[in-house]
């Protein structure tokens, strides 16, 4: 007997051991075949059906159109840490134009104004123009610009008058409804005026801040544009502090490509919440999707005084200049700034500032133009101290003027006031 055969075990029992074959090379293949296929199943499936592990592992581009049929917002993050993407459902972005329009639209009226023109040829006619503005009390007082209601400007072939009437349209009742209305206040330098129509019961705008605004926000522009009421168009806003200079008047404005168009002066600039953030005055004549807004935090303050006094007190320093650029200032070896060039008799400079003076500070701001003087000017009031550096005689020094109210006969206009045609329509603004 063969001693490999058997195993002797503790129980003195014998147990027969099984012969082993050899594998042939095939065998060991197909195993292996199998195995690795089985492994890459589970790997495959635990990637596709496990979220965790598929979102780390693939990523969805974000360039991919959002489901319009789905009315939440997708967040995507792409590769860029610092920048997340926002994808917003088509219906998500009507809505928002829907509620915006239905809370501002009762606070938009229509304007319309009547003058008078004389012909060089003898005769009159009597025109109308037609802009907008905006409710913000509701015992019927209502902003809109100066130049709406104050035209009066003559050609070699005309001469148009004051206005004789102005009436003011509300929104949702019979177009032939009319209020008259008595002008407040206006202010040529800001293009601002207030008006007021017996009626109560109004819906005032929401006001906003103007201050807090970014590039790319979602705008809707709301009057009445070629004398059709209650318009809504939409844009963003392009730029912000945009300096606008016209006829020799500058002033500052939000920029818009939300379509402004002749009757749409006076009406609202209004945010994604529906609330009043500038008032429309300007667009560009020579482009298109170029227009200007008033912002509104500024204008505050203008309107309060106009209701108040019925005019805007300003403090003024009593000088003209102009600005000393770079090129020139370095030509004669003197800092840039603003040159001055008149100090007013009795006014706040007299005495104190120089003919020759290069004012290169307003209460440590920089200044480059009489338009900056007056922006920081602005924020004082009569009364106040206000203090300028000034370049003189190869020194530097400075001097403290105390700003007195703007007399009735001083021009102060700053800001630029549209054209418009004798038909009464503003046109290249």
């Amino acid at each position: 007997m063969n001693d490999n055969e058997f195993n002797y075990t503790n129980s003195n029992e014998f147990k027969q051991v099984k012969s082993k074959k050899a594998r042939g090379l095939g065998s060991n293949f197909l195993v292996s075949f199998i195995s690795g296929l089985l492994g890459a199943s589970l790997i495959f499936g635990i990637c596709f059906y496990v979220p965790e592990i598929k979102n780390k592992l693939f990523t969805t581009n974000v360039a991919t159109t959002p489901n319009i049929t789905e009315t939440q917002k997708t967040e995507t993050n792409t590769n860029n840490s610092e920048y997340n993407a926002t994808l917003m459902d088509i219906a998500e972005y009507s809505e928002t134009s829907v509620a915006v329009s239905e809370k501002v639209l009762p606070s938009v009226v229509g304007i319309t104004v009547t003058y008078n023109i004389q012909s060089t040829f003898g005769g009159s006619a009597e025109a109308q123009a037609a802009g907008s503005g905006i409710i913000i009390t509701e015992d019927g007082y209502i902003i809109t610009n100066n130049h709406v209601i104050s035209s009066e400007s003559s050609t070699s072939y005309y001469q148009i008058t004051e206005a004789t009437a102005i009436q003011v349209h509300i929104y949702g009742e019979a177009e032939e409804t009319l209020y008259d209305a008595t002008v407040i206040g206006s202010d040529e330098t800001t293009d601002l005026a207030v008006l007021k129509i017996e009626k109560e019961n109004l819906t005032p705008i929401e006001i906003g801040d103007s201050d807090n605004l970014r590039v790319g926000e979602f705008v809707m522009a709301v009057g009445n544009p070629m004398g059709m009421n209650s318009s809504v168009t939409a844009g963003i806003i392009s730029a912000l502090d945009r300096e606008i200079s016209s006829e020799g008047k500058t002033f500052v404005t939000i920029q818009t490509d939300a379509p402004i168009n002749a009757g749409n002066s006076g009406g609202a600039l209004v945010n994604s919440r529906g609330e009043l953030i500038g008032i429309n005055t300007l667009k560009l004549s020579s482009g298109e999707g170029i227009g200007f807004a008033i912002p509104i935090n500024p204008s505050i303050l203008i309107i309060d005084q106009l209701i108040e006094y019925g005019s805007v007190k300003r403090p003024y320093i009593g000088i003209t200049g102009s600005t000393l650029d770079t090129a020139t200032a370095k030509r004669y070896n003197v800092p840039s700034g603003v040159y001055v060039e008149e100090i007013l008799e009795d006014g706040p400079a007299s005495g104190k500032l120089e003919v020759g003076d290069i004012i290169v500070e307003a209460e440590g701001t920089k200044v480059a133009s009489i338009s900056e003087i007056n922006n920081v000017k602005n924020n004082y009031e009569i009364g106040d101290d206000f203090t300028l550096k000034v370049y003189r005689d190869t020194n530097y020094i400075n001097i403290t003027v105390k700003l007195a109210e703007t007399p009735e006969e001083v021009e102060t206009t700053t800001q630029a006031k549209p054209n418009n045609n004798y038909y009464g329509y503003y046109y290249g603004y």
